[in-house]
């Protein structure tokens, strides 16, 4: 009887082997960090039969509360109503609470009761959670989550194990496993966050360059902040994949990077321009895929196609290749109603912004002309979050005042401490 016992249970360590080298693959290959953190909790229920788990991030001397997934909340109030009874908090790496003291002391916590904590033990079990869900929390296993050289990034807490239908205690022969699988999602982490710096910075950076074109034309740097979210909302309504309304996101304000090539008197004449004029002005086009094209950088190849394309129209009457209907690069498409859009909402120095009403009945009008019908009713299906754009992003009088009188332009404190 022993024996067949050890052998089951041989297997079943083998078992849970393989399944954490394959775990381990699945999450060391994901780079976006809130799919990251999702996939990590997903799996690490499923290694430990969990009902729930919760994942904090280190922040200094604190725990940062990031996402909690728990299959008996969500049959019953569904998604939405978890996000609204997980509220964002922090907690101090301390002995004041289970996530902060083994973030502090790198210990694994395993508790069969949360209900019944032995005597002696520094921390309590705070129910205000349990009460606002009506849920009752058990058994506990709290597991740090460290880097490549031991350094605490996050704490995993997984919450009532099951077995056949029961909440059991998480079984302490598998606590070295579940610590192996938190260690493969610090390394992860730490991978993810890297690229969202190194992503962020490359957003900032193009950013900045978009800005510098539009301050030649006299637009202000929330035009490019507000056009790039229309960008991003009519994208995703319309049903890309994440990392292509991302990548629109981010290229969408290298739109008109061209206008650095053109003259200042056809850029900033008052008046409207001749024929001639007209013609050079169109060149911006040209030129601003000319200074993005054949780099080795995603984002910046398609802020090529987005400056060479946002000027053609639907029905091919645009510029500077009168390219037609879906034979128009999709991005193209997409920053062409997402400028015209802000160009018409929004004040500039030489005119006030459209009434919405106005605005919309254009955009209609030009359904199948200027536009993609598909896009223009994209946008009008997320106004409540346009006009949210809008209101976060909006102009002021100061925006306009270095564009009425440079010579004020304050010399900027870069070296102040």
């Amino acid at each position: 009887m022993w024996y067949t016992l050890a052998i089951m249970s041989t297997l079943h360590l083998h078992e849970k082997l393989a399944s954490l080298v394959r775990v381990g693959a699945a999450i060391s290959s994901i780079r976006d960090l809130d799919d990251l953190l999702e996939r990590i909790l997903q799996e690490a229920m499923e290694f430990s039969g969990a009902d729930g788990a919760t994942l904090y991030l280190k922040r200094h001397e604190f725990l940062d509360f990031h996402i909690a997934l728990n299959k008996t909340l969500e049959k019953r109030l569904g998604k939405g109503g978890m996000s609204i009874i997980y509220e964002r908090f922090s907690v101090p790496i301390s002995a004041s609470s289970m996530a902060g003291y083994c973030a502090l002391t790198g210990k694994i916590l395993n508790f069969p009761d949360m209900q019944s904590l032995p005597e002696g033990t520094g921390f309590r079990h705070n129910r205000d959670f349990d009460q606002k869900a009506n849920y009752d929390t058990h058994s506990m296993l709290t597991v740090p989550m460290h880097d490549r050289v031991g350094l605490c990034v996050g704490v995993l807490q997984l919450v009532n194990a099951t077995e056949n239908d029961r909440i059991v205690p998480f079984d302490s022969d598998a606590e070295m496993l579940i610590q192996a699988f938190a260690s493969q999602a610090g390394v992860s982490i730490v991978n993810a966050q890297l690229d969202q710096e190194l992503n962020r910075a490359h957003q900032e950076t193009l950013f900045r360059l978009s800005t510098a074109a539009e301050y030649r034309d006299k637009e202000t740097s929330n035009h490019i902040k507000r056009m790039s979210h229309y960008s991003r909302i009519i994208a995703k309504e319309y049903g890309l994949p994440k990392d292509e309304v991302a990548t629109i996101y981010a290229s969408s304000p290298m739109h008109d990077v061209g206008k650095i090539g053109i003259p200042d008197h056809i850029l900033q004449k008052p008046g409207a321009l001749d024929a001639e004029e007209r013609t050079i002005m169109e060149t911006h086009a040209i030129i601003g895929a000319h200074i993005l094209k054949e780099s080795n950088v995603s984002v910046v190849r398609q802020a090529a196609i987005v400056a060479l394309t946002h000027h053609e129209k639907f029905d091919g009457t645009g510029y500077p290749r009168k390219m037609k209907g879906r034979n128009i690069p999709i991005e193209g498409r997409i920053v062409a109603l997402a400028d015209v859009f802000d160009a018409l909402s929004s004040k500039r120095c030489y005119k006030d912004p459209w009434p919405e009403a106005k605005v919309l009945a254009l955009l209609t009008e030009q359904k199948g002309k200027h536009f993609d019908p598909e896009m223009v009713d994209c946008l009008f299906k997320c106004m409540e979050e346009v006009r949210h754009i809008q209101n976060q992003y909006m102009d002021s009088d100061e925006d306009f005042d270095k564009f009425r009188n440079i010579k004020m332009l304050k010399v900027p404190s870069l070296f102040d401490a």
